[in-house]
């Protein structure tokens, strides 16, 4: 048996990925059906979306990962829990609005962006947006409690987009975005007081949490 922080690392390898942050595109959402902590909503997905799409295949919408519950033609429904409505921002989402869109990875494709889960662990808030010419810099707001796994090169899933972190200071973080990002995903709209959905990179929390707890352990 593999033991001590060489033990949890090798374990955390061995974990099933189910995303890589390559966000394929953004999908119109057509209609949203509500019940108290419990929503259904269906996208639009164009044709070449939909091959070897079945009920029961995972998507991430935003980065977070949802079940196909039905597929109508080219419009794809699934159901939102009420934990998934309280942590991310689908349940803001209406009619006409639009979101990051993710087939699950298929063993043997490449790694493009980095290993995700679709397991979103909260929002950020948008606080400031610069232009400049083929590049976008936003600024977010990160909850208190997953500072310590911001650092400036490390890697982290904004709706569900692969990004690395740029500047870090005082519970702030920036992305520097440039035009395939902004052309195929969301961060090309986001303004700021928008909320996006947070996915830290497993790996840094892995890291973080079991140097925190060896540590704790010493004192």
């Amino acid at each position: 048996m593999i033991g001590g922080i060489d033990g949890i690392f090798a374990r955390e390898r061995e974990w099933i990925y189910m995303f890589t942050g390559i966000v394929k595109g953004v999908a119109a959402l057509v209609s949203v059906s509500e019940r108290p902590g419990f929503r259904t909503h269906v996208l639009e997905f164009p044709a070449d979306w939909l091959e070897g799409l079945e009920p029961g295949a995972s998507v991430a919408h935003n980065g977070c990962c949802l079940t196909v519950t039905s597929i109508e033609g080219n419009r794809v429904s699934f159901d939102l829990m009420q934990e998934t409505l309280r942590i991310t921002n689908l349940g803001t989402l209406g009619v006409g609005d639009r979101v990051n869109i993710e087939r699950a990875a298929r063993f043997g494709d490449e790694i493009g962006g980095h290993q995700m889960s679709g397991h979103v662990m909260a929002t950020a808030e948008v606080i400031e947006v610069i232009e400049s010419p083929d590049n976008r810099t936003v600024y977010f707001r990160i909850p208190e409690a997953l500072e310590r796994y911001i650092f400036t090169k490390g890697y982290i899933g904004i709706d569900g987009a692969s990004l690395t972190i740029g500047e870090v200071r005082d519970g702030t973080f920036c992305v520097h975005l440039i035009p395939e990002t902004l052309a195929r995903t969301l961060m090309g709209v986001r303004k700021a007081g928008d909320r996006v959905n947070i996915e830290i990179d497993p790996q840094t929390q892995v890291i973080v949490d079991t140097v925190e707890r060896v540590l704790a352990s010493r004192h």
